[in-house]
C-alpha cells in the first residue's frame, strides 16, 4: 500500500484497503504518519463528495418543487371534456323558458 502511495497510485492504494488502514507497529514512525495522512485525506475527499452530491440533489428537489408550485393547476382532462348534465327538473324548466322566450320574439 505504501509503495502505491509513493507512486501516487491512489486507485491501487484504495483497492489494497487504504480507507481502513492502520499503521503497523513494525514500520517507522514516518511511514505510519504518511499512511494515516493519506487515509484521512481520502476519507475527507470522499465525505466532501458525498456532501456535494447530497446538496445538489436537495437543490434539484427544491427547484422542482418551486417550479411545480408556480405552474397553474389544470383540471383533469376528463372533467373539461364532459359537460355537466342538468337534473331533469331543471332541464324541463329551461326548455319551457326557452319556448316562452321564442314565443315572445316570434
Amino acid at each position: 500500500m505504501l509503495a502505491a502511495l509513493r507512486e501516487d497510485d491512489l486507485d491501487a492504494a484504495l483497492s489494497l484497503g487504504l480507507l481502513d488502514a492502520r499503521p503497523c507497529p513494525a514500520c517507522a514512525g514516518e511511514c505510519g504518519i504518511r499512511l494515516i495522512e493519506a487515509r484521512d485525506a481520502r476519507r475527507f475527499a470522499l465525505s466532501a463528495r458525498e456532501r456535494h452530491r447530497a446538496r445538489a440533489a436537495r437543490l434539484a428537489r427544491i427547484k422542482a418543487e418551486r417550479e411545480a408550485a408556480r405552474r397553474p393547476v389544470a383540471a383533469p382532462a376528463t372533467q373539461q371534456a364532459t359537460p355537466v348534465a342538468l337534473p331533469s327538473a331543471a332541464a324541463d324548466a329551461l326548455a319551457r323558458a326557452l319556448a316562452k322566450a321564442k314565443a315572445r320574439h316570434a
